[in-house]
């Protein structure tokens, strides 16, 4: 089975584009807007016709209704709820691809092992985590790949998208580079070429490659399905009831075409290629993943169902979310277009929206006013229904006249039905088009705007390219991504690659239009609400043809089905005129593809075919449910193609090849119309034409021929004389032909069947001949009017075959029902057999239909006799009728007629006895009288004279009477007497009367009131519960009155009802309290009543005199306005009175009223008595003088009253006081002159006033008073002591922090004062004086002001009216200052450059910090001194010294230098350039301590120096030095090497960026060397060349610098000597690399040099230093090697692959000396290794002496093999009887000589506990031996041991049963199997003489291996015994 392309591989992390245009969405240009009439806007449709031509070219426009359109809002803003979707927008577009990384690490790590012989590693770090091969792959796939992302210098965003950080360093750029170089750059190479095969493979098609049966073409024939460990699966065709598939179809679950089966590479699950979608043309190369491998849930996208809102809620969201983002600010269109954008592509963070989006209108309800809707209160009734009939009203724009969507009965969400969409800032819809290409309409109700994009539906193909482009993970991922509507693309980058966009804002009550087949996308400016649908004009179809072809393609499921909409528009009656022209040519269309169709099916066998079920209601779509193809998921509604294999399988026309494996014919066509019928609807439709078009005469032409074929049967005369076999012949005949020929026509075949079905007729009726002719008619049926004349003939001979058989089944029943009456068989009825022989001519020839004639005639006569019988003047009895029906009953047809001769026979007996049961009826009332009457009715019916009759009569006439008495009664007042007297008389009927019953009821209600009423009157008035007395009797009353007969009691009710009603009340007046006036009221009823004597009125009166008196002495104490106790005293007398007391409420008001006063004057009372200030509330004048009015309307004394006066008379002469001190404090503001002459007399006068200010406010204070004149003369106050303050100034020296201080006090001040003529003076001379003192330079000052301000302020002061001549005097000498620092600058500049020394610019710096104003020189100056400084601590970062200790940086640098010149020595010693004797260590003369030289590289150490390393070495002079040990030894790693002053060591970029930056004003032209060194530096040869060009041109930038510093000349002497090793160590890393030969001491010598110098150098070179590592790596891996390889021990075979492993990772070239060793001895050693498997797993098939050769071989071999080995000697050892090796059957060992046997071979079914071998113990006959094996006893090669047995050990005998086998014999442990039973010890005896003899002479040889010495091999061994 095939295998397909690595998709699965590409998981990928998206991110912006790198085509994206920083544009931005602002450039694309608008879309149109149009602006309807009031006439226009009549017809949607209309209109949308008429702009269509200059809109489409859009893809989208606006409409602005007429201002006079405004509909309502149709829900209920206050309970709307709705469901919402959250959108994660920072995801649309800059997302990972929903891949699996399992899948990705699968296809890699067979990458590595195919094509790259290697494994997978486990994990590489990078940036502190794990790097995801898989998101590195995608990322650098989504910029385009490795060399576009290098030239575009793109690994910046590859790092972000890796690992979603915001900040990248640069290192890692390079980091991640070249980690993508070392693993992932080979397999992408890989991946590109697998793909352009694949892409190069579909551009050639199928010419030169094989095809199947199916057309599909197969790459090679090793392209077939692998199960999972990878081996070729056959696939073989077996018999239909026995087959079984080895795999089925995920999508179509059929097993079929296994060839054409795609399996998964991961899962195993299986995929047709024309199943995927889209389908694949053939079987791609390579690995091939499914969907669900590629795709991972965990990262899959999508948009997650949210929390449900109201819209109040969701308004709340939304604010807060835009107000979050843009603050209180509304933002811009830009600004909000240019935010979004960036969020999509991944640069403005993560943004999650709710999105209330897609709702169902017909669920949650509607925006637009609908007429079954709940119509709101506020809207009238007249609007709401003008808005419910609107066509712009989008509930009903898909079903308008001229909508095609009108035939669509079902309600299609969002088609039909508008979806409702409630969104807030950001919330999106992805770029898509509508479903089937529909046109869509848009409104937005309320709200945001709402952003628009669309692109043409002419440019659909490039948008989707342009897509697939720019994110082709995505699309590798989900090939049907656009389906999704999850994605979206900066319009900019459509733009950018030639795809036209236009944009539309859409505002509130606005329509935008969305033409078929285009892209739209956008997004919501804030909280809106809109409303959408989709709908389809007449110019749709051509678009809805594509859609549907599409689906089909996509293998999506489709909405509807468009033929069936086509059809079901092309039969409507009232079809748009407009819609015509594209309907004909769809009709067309489609009527070719089916014409087509099927004739290709009748071509390739399936002649077969039937007619589907008609719909009920054809004019409607989507009102029956078609079934889909299982292969493209599409409706079936024209045709399908089905088998009978699969019976509830279907297929299209299209497919019918992948159904299923079975012939052709076995297949059968299913259509819903032939082709003539589809015809005749493109005939309808083509009214556009003339009547005479050529269609039509086609039409007359295909149906004149019938008449034709007719016609040309007429000469085929000769078969008139064959006889039926040889019609049948020629029909099998000609039926195969037409099968497998290709060449005859449909309408030959059709001639010669119609003319053979003609003669059908005239032959007696044979069901098997209608039955062959109309299954051959199938091929024809479904064909266009050509065939009328075939389904006329079909209709024809299925009438005559239904009529025959008719005839035939209606004889079988008679006949069977004739012969079996007994058997209740059913009977042939009499309406079916009229039918049958009604017809005349009789459609054929069938020889019963006589015979069924005289049936028919016998019946009928039995029919007149039962109708004469049953008629009116008939007088037969019950007898004659039964003997009647016996008869009938005999006769085999069924009649009508029997059933009622039956009925009349049944109701006779059922009259007699109802009519006797009544008769002999004795219970009361038991009969009813309707059922004597339908009786008699009956009676007169059935016109029967029977005895019955008169009794029943007479029972009739008695009831009568008796109903009318009973009516007498009731018509008139009934009286109770009268009705027991009648109920008396009437006792003994037994007819149940209604009228005689209702009068009992009434009777029996009467006396029950009666016996109540008497009940009720017993005790009634000692009843506590009068309120349940008052209830009874009304109860009592209101039956009484309701009864039909009079009582004389009822008057007595009505007198007792009053009497309750009264003792009722008082009970209430003794509970709970009443008004004086209800009591004397009660007591006036209860006289009246006469029941006043009772004990409960006697109380109430008692309680009534106590009342009286208290209201009298509440009079008195009001008039006479007594005291406070004495209206108190009242109060308590009246709680003892149980009467609610008319004047109780004036008491207690006046008491209210007092104490309120009272507690409202204690503040004001307070104030006359001295209280602690902090527990005094501030009171109010006019509170005061209110209660003084209140005193007056007091109705009690209160001795309060004068003290309140005496408060108010204070508080009105203080502000008398303080209203003439604010007068003179006016007096003061308003002067004018403030001369230096008045300023010192002003100043006392204001402090006296400030004084008296005080000590009124003091006493006003006292009061406690909130008086107005406080806060006047509190801020008088404060603005006197501002002033002081301020005029204080003129006479002393200010400081900026005390003016400051000053004038914010200056916002503090009152506004009536500020703006006095004294205040505003002194403001604008504090504002001058604030000024001048932040002109004049300090060194502390932030911000230092020029010269000519400075002097602006200065001229500033002749305005002022107040002066300041201490400020103006400072102001002066700062400009002396200035001007003598600037001529020192002058000075400075005018020095040499090698004069201007940093100390003189140092001191420049300070002096102009305290002196200078702000100018160019000072600028200039600390621009200059500025830069030094942060280059030197920019190089003391470098160097790793702390922050700030910049004296130590020359120093740092010199300790560097020493470093490089120790290094240089040891380079030029190594070459032999003038050597000294120095220590390595300290590069100090030796002559100065002791010292030690190295034994092998000659270099010389101090013992000092070395330290604790000599300790560790026995022999100093014999010392090897610590590198000559690391080289000598092969280590891996190196360690060691710090610089001594522990330093960190910098690197020479990092030097010569510190020199670049050094170069002052040239800072330009350095950076562009910077550049160019970094892209050249990975080459050599010209790095050095670079590197001197760089230091030749620098010195000429110096001479820009101001001055000359001597730290960047020590930088410049450190890159030269870092340049100089640089060289040396390439040329000795060069060699060492290039060297491939044996002789490792060359390499080492130059390997030790590089090592000293790297490790002592102060400075390093990355590039550099990596290849020393990858030399120091090879040298020691052929160190490593070397030793392995003349190691005394052979190596073992892990090890050599270990090493070939190791060599491949660090590239040893194939040419070297070792790696060639290594892989000759894997070969050698691999070869023997596979033969030795071999021989050991087979079984005793290879030679005893042929496996000792292979095991003396193996000895020999230069690679060790121990368990190979181990396995051929075990190999080796024969046993048992039979003399083989060990082979896995069950085997037991003796337990005397420990030799093995078989089981089969001993003839032994289990094991005993103590087993001995017949060899050991033959005389005991205890256990019996099975003869030997045949093939011992055939075989010569098995007479005797060829090897000896196992060494024998005592303790394996007697541990045999409980311990498992000894290590000796691994391989025996499996000997024995599990299902032994130890228990089972049967005693069997020997079979023969033979079988003990052949043990005898065997034992010999077994004894004699045991007792021979040890030998050294198997082959010795061999020698001997054949000696």
């Amino acid at each position: 089975m095939g295998k397909g392309r690595p998709r699965a591989v590409e998981k990928g992390v998206l991110g912006q584009s790198s085509s994206v245009s920083s544009s931005g969405p602002s450039s694309i240009p608008p879309g149109p807007v149009y602006y309807p009439s009031e006439d226009d806007f009549k017809d949607p449709l209309e209109y949308i016709y008429k702009i269509r031509p200059e809109a489409e070219p859009y893809g989208i426009c606006r409409i602005v209704p007429p201002k006079s359109w405004k509909p309502p809002f149709g829900l209920d803003l206050n309970s709307f709820t709705f469901p919402t979707k959250t959108q994660a927008i920072h995801q649309l577009q800059a997302r990972p691809a929903a891949c699996d990384s399992k899948t990705f690490d699968l296809e890699y790590t067979r990458f590595l092992e195919n094509h790259c012989g290697k494994k997978l590693k486990k994990r590489v770090v990078f940036e502190g985590g794990v790097l995801d091969f898989c998101k590195l792959f995608n990322a650098v796939k989504r910029f385009g790949g490795y060399d576009k992302v290098v030239k575009e210098k793109k690994w910046g965003e590859v790092v972000r998208f890796v690992r979603s950080e915001r900040n990248t360093r640069e290192c890692a750029k390079h980091v991640l580079c070249q980690l993508y170089r070392e693993h992932l750059y080979d397999y992408e190479e890989y991946y590109n070429r697998l793909n352009h095969d694949i892409v190069r493979g579909c551009k050639r098609g199928m010419h030169g490659e094989k095809k199947g049966e199916h057309g599909v073409a197969f790459l090679s024939s090793k392209k077939r399905r692998r199960n999972s460990d990878g081996e070729k699966v056959k696939i073989c065709k077996v018999e239909k009831e026995e087959e079984e598939f080895d795999q089925i179809c995920e999508q179509c679950g059929s097993g079929w075409h296994g060839e054409l089966m795609l399996l998964c590479d991961r899962c195993n699950k299986g995929w047709h290629i024309y199943c995927l979608s889209p389908p694949l043309k053939g079987i791609p190369p390579g690995n091939w993943y499914c969907l669900e491998c590629l795709n991972s849930d965990k990262d899959s996208f999508g948009f997650v169902p949210g929390k449900h809102f109201s819209l109040e809620n969701f308004r709340r969201v939304a604010n807060r979310a835009k107000k979050k983002r843009f603050g209180p600010v509304p933002p811009s269109r830009m600004q909000l277009e240019k935010m979004f954008w960036e969020i999509v592509e991944g640069l403005g963070g993560e943004v999650e929206v709710m999105y209330g989006s897609d709702l169902d209108t017909s669920v949650y309800g509607s925006g637009f006013p609908r007429v079954n809707d709940k119509k709101p209160e506020s809207i009238e009734a007249e609007i709401w229904d003008k808005y419910c009939a609107s066509p712009w009203n989008l509930n009903n724009l898909p079903k308008l006249q001229g909508s095609m969507l009108r035939a669509v009965h079902h309600n299609i969400a969002g088609v039909m039905v508008p979806w409702l969409y409630v969104g807030m800032l950001f919330s999106s819809f992805c770029w898509h088009f509508e479903d089937h290409c529909f046109y869509s309409m848009n409104y937005l109700h309320w709200g945001e705007p709402k952003c628009w994009y669309s692109v043409p539906g002419s440019e659909a193909s490039a948008f989707e390219k342009v897509m697939r482009n720019c994110l082709p993970d995505l699309f590798d991922a989900q090939p049907d991504l656009l389906f999704q509507l999850v994605t979206m693309l900066n319009p900019s980058v459509l733009q950018e690659n030639g795809v036209p966009v236009y944009s539309v804002l859409q505002e509130p009550g606005n329509f935008v239009i969305t033409f078929p087949r285009s892209y739209h996308g956008g997004f919501n400016f804030g909280l809106n609400c809109a409303e959408a649908v989709n709908f389809a004009p007449a110019d749709w179809l051509p678009h809805g043809g594509f859609g549907a072809e599409l689906y089909q393609l996509y293998r999506k499921a489709s909405v509807l089905s468009h033929e069936e909409l086509l059809c079901a528009v092309a039969k409507a009656k009232d079809c748009d005129s407009k819609a015509l022209p594209y309907l004909s040519k769809e009709l067309n269309r489609i009527y070719a593809k089916e014409k087509k169709c099927r004739e290709e099916l009748w071509r390739n066998g399936i002649i077969k075919s039937s007619p589907m079920s008609p719909k009920k209601s054809p004019e409607f779509v989507g009102t029956e449910e078609d079934p889909t193809c299982i292969i493209c998921q599409q409706y079936l509604f024209l045709s399908a193609v089905v088998c009978c294999c699969r019976p509830s399988a279907f297929v299209c026309l299209e497919h019918w090849k992948h159904l299923c494996e079975c012939k052709p014919s076995k297949h059968r066509l299913l259509y819903r119309h032939t082709l003539a019928e589809l015809k005749q609807l493109v005939l309808l439709t083509d009214k556009y034409n003339s009547d005479e078009t050529p269609q039509c005469s086609d039409l007359q032409r295909q149906l004149s021929c019938s008449d034709d074929l007719s016609a040309l049967t007429k000469k085929r005369t000769l078969l008139l004389f064959l006889d039926m076999k040889c019609v049948k012949k020629v029909m099998k005949s000609e039926k195969s032909y037409q099968v497998r020929g290709g060449h005859v026509s449909l309408a030959k075949l059709a001639e010669g069947w119609l003319f053979r079905s003609s003669k059908i007729f005239q032959i007696p009726y044979s069901g098997e001949a209608y039955s062959n002719a109309l299954k051959e008619t199938e091929q024809f049926l479904w064909a266009g009017s050509e065939m009328d004349a075939m389904r006329a003939m079909a209709k024809n001979l299925i009438a005559a075959q239904n009529w025959a058989e008719g005839i035939k089944d209606c004889l079988c029943k008679i006949e069977s029902w004739s012969c079996n009456q007994s058997h209740n068989l059913e009977k042939v009825d009499m309406e079916r057999v009229n039918n049958l022989l009604n017809l005349n001519p009789p459609p054929c020839i069938e020889p019963g239909h006589l015979k069924l004639k005289g049936y028919a005639e016998y019946a009928m006569i039995l029919v007149q006799e039962i109708d004469s019988a049953l008629s009116t003047s008939s007088k037969s009895s019950i007898a004659e009728l039964e003997q009647l029906y016996s008869r009938a009953c005999e006769v085999p047809i069924h009649v009508k007629e029997v059933e009622k001769l039956q009925a009349r026979i049944c109701a006779l007996k059922v009259w007699v006895d109802n009519v006797r049961k009544c008769i002999h009826e004795k219970c009361h009332a038991a009969i009813e009288v309707d059922v004597l009457y339908k009786l008699k009715s009956e009676m007169l019916e059935l016109q029967v004279q029977l005895p019955e009759a008169e009794i029943l009569l007479d029972l009739l006439r008695q009831v009568e009477t008796c109903e009318a008495r009973c009516s007498e009664i009731l018509n008139s007042p009934i009286n109770l007497k009268n009705v027991e007297l009648l109920l008396q008389e009437m006792d003994s009927i037994t007819v149940n009367i209604p009228k005689l019953k209702l009068l009992r009821q009434y009777h029996g209600a009467a006396v029950s009131w009666i016996s109540h009423f008497n009940d009720v009157c017993v005790n009634i008035h000692e009843r506590e519960d009068q309120e349940n007395v008052v209830d009874e009797l009304k109860c009592i009353l209101k039956q009484g009155l309701s009864m039909r007969i009079q009582v004389d009691e009822l008057p007595l009710v009505e007198v007792e009802l009053k009497k309750a009603y009264c003792r009722k009340e008082a009970l209430q007046a003794r509970h709970t309290k009443m008004t004086l006036f209800s009591i004397q009221q009660l007591m006036e009823e209860a006289a009246v009543l006469q029941i006043e004597g009772e004990q409960l009125f006697i109380d109430i009166s008692g309680v009534l005199a106590a009342a009286m008196h208290w209201e009298e002495r509440a009079a008195h104490i009001f008039a006479s306005k007594a005291q406070m106790s004495d209206f108190e005293d009242a109060i308590r007398i009246s709680e003892d009175i149980h009467v609610i007391l008319p004047s109780l409420e004036d008491v207690k008001d006046a008491i209210s009223m007092a104490k309120s006063w009272l507690k409202n004057s204690k503040p004001f009372l307070g104030s006359l008595f001295p209280a602690p200030e902090g527990f005094r509330p501030m009171l109010k004048v006019e509170a005061l003088k209110e209660l003084v009015s209140q005193s007056n309307l007091l109705k009690i004394s209160m001795a309060e009253r004068p003290m309140i006066h005496s408060v108010l008379k204070n508080c009105l002469e203080w502000e008398h006081d303080a209203c003439s001190l604010l007068e003179d404090v006016d007096c003061l503001f308003n002067m004018n002159n403030t001369g230096n002459a008045l300023i010192n007399s002003l100043i006392p006068k204001i402090e006296c006033v400030v004084s008296m200010i005080e000590s009124v406010l003091e006493t006003g204070l006292s009061l406690g008073f909130d008086f107005d004149e406080i806060p006047k003369l509190q801020n008088a106050c404060s603005a006197l002591q501002w002033c002081n303050k301020a005029l204080s100034f003129c006479t002393v020296v200010t400081v900026l922090p005390g003016v400051e201080s000053l004038m914010e006090s200056v916002g503090h001040l009152p506004i009536t004062c500020a703006s006095s003529a004294l205040c505003s003076s002194l403001i604008d001379g504090v504002k001058w004086l604030k000024r001048a003192s932040e002109v004049i330079p300090v060194s502390c000052n932030l911000k230092r002001c020029k010269l000519s301000d400075a002097e602006e302020v200065l001229s500033e002061v002749q305005g002022l009216k107040v002066s300041f001549p201490l400020m103006v005097d400072q102001l002066l000498k700062a400009f002396e200052k200035h001007k003598l620092w600037k001529e020192k600058t002058h000075i400075f500049f005018g020095l040499k450059t090698e004069e201007r020394t940093w100390s003189k610019l140092l001191k420049l710096k300070e002096l102009g910090k305290n002196d200078a104003f702000s100018c160019c020189e000072l600028d200039m100056i600390l621009s200059e001194s500025e830069k030094v400084e942060k280059w030197k601590q920019h190089c003391l970062d470098i160097l790793g010294y702390p922050v700030g200790d910049v004296n130590s940086l020359l120093g740092a640098l010199l300790k560097i230098k020493h470093t490089l010149d120790r290094s240089l020595y040891i380079y030029n010693k190594s070459s032999g350039c003038n050597p000294r004797e120095l220590c390595i260590h300290c590069f100090h003369d030796i002559k100065d301590h002791e010292l030690l030289n190295c034994s092998i590289c000659k270099d010389w150490y101090h013992l000092q120096c070395l330290g604790a390393i000599l300790g560790h070495q026995s022999d100093a002079k014999s010392h090897v030095c610590s590198y000559c040990q690391f080289i000598e030894s092969g280590s891996i790693s190196r360690s060691g090497g710090a610089l001594r002053f522990g330093r960190k060591c910098p690197e020479l970029g990092m030097l010569i960026e510190i020199l670049s930056d050094s170069e002052g004003l040239c800072v330009g032209l350095c950076s562009h060397y910077w550049n160019r060194y970094w892209q050249v530096v990975s080459v050599i040869s010209q790095f050095q060349i670079l590197t001197k060009w760089l230091i030749v041109l620098c010195p000429n930038v110096a001479s820009h610098f101001f001055h000359r510093i001597e730290e960047r000349d020590i930088v410049q002497q450190l890159v030269d000597l870092a340049i100089a090793c640089k060289d040396h160590l390439v040329e000795l890393t060069d060699f060492s690399l290039a060297y491939l030969d044996r002789d490792l001491s060359i390499t080492s010598e130059k390997l030790t040099t590089a090592l000293k110098a790297v490790e002592i150098a102060g400075v390093y070179d990355n590039h550099a230093n990596n290849r020393l590592d990858l030399a120091l790596a090879r040298n020691s891996w052929r160190v490593r090697v070397n030793k392995l390889l003349e190691n005394s021990q052979k190596p073992l075979i892990q090890h050599i692959q270990r090493f070939l492993k190791e060599g491949l990772a660090i590239r040893i070239p194939p040419k070297d000396h070792f790696w060639q060793k290594l892989t000759e001895l894997k070969g050698i050693g691999l070869q023997w290794a596979e033969n030795a498997k071999k021989v050991s797993m087979d079984s005793g098939a290879l030679g005893l002496d042929k496996v000792c050769e292979l095991i003396t071989q193996g000895e020999n071999l230069p690679v060790h093999f121990e368990k190979e080995l181990k396995l051929l000697r075990a190999r080796s050892l024969l046993y048992c009887i039979c003399r083989k090796p060990y082979d896995h059957r069950a085997m037991i060992a003796c337990d005397q000589c420990d030799e093995w046997y078989h089981f089969d071979c001993i003839n032994l079914s289990s094991a005993p506990k103590i087993y001995i071998c017949p060899a050991c113990k033959p005389q005991t006959g205890e256990l019996t031996v099975l003869s030997m094996n045949k093939e011992r006893s055939s075989e010569g090669k098995y007479g005797e041991p060829q090897t000896p047995s196992p060494p024998h050990t005592e303790s394996r005998r007697k541990n045999r049963e409980a311990k498992p086998k000894p290590k000796t014999k691994p391989r025996l442990k499996q000997m024995m199997p599990e299902t032994m039973d130890d228990s089972n010890n049967n005693t069997l005896r020997f079979s023969g003489g033979m079988d003990f003899l052949l043990w005898r002479n065997r034992k010999p040889f077994r004894r004699a291996a045991k007792r021979r010495a040890e030998v050294e091999s198997l082959s010795r061994l061999f020698h001997i015994e054949q000696q």
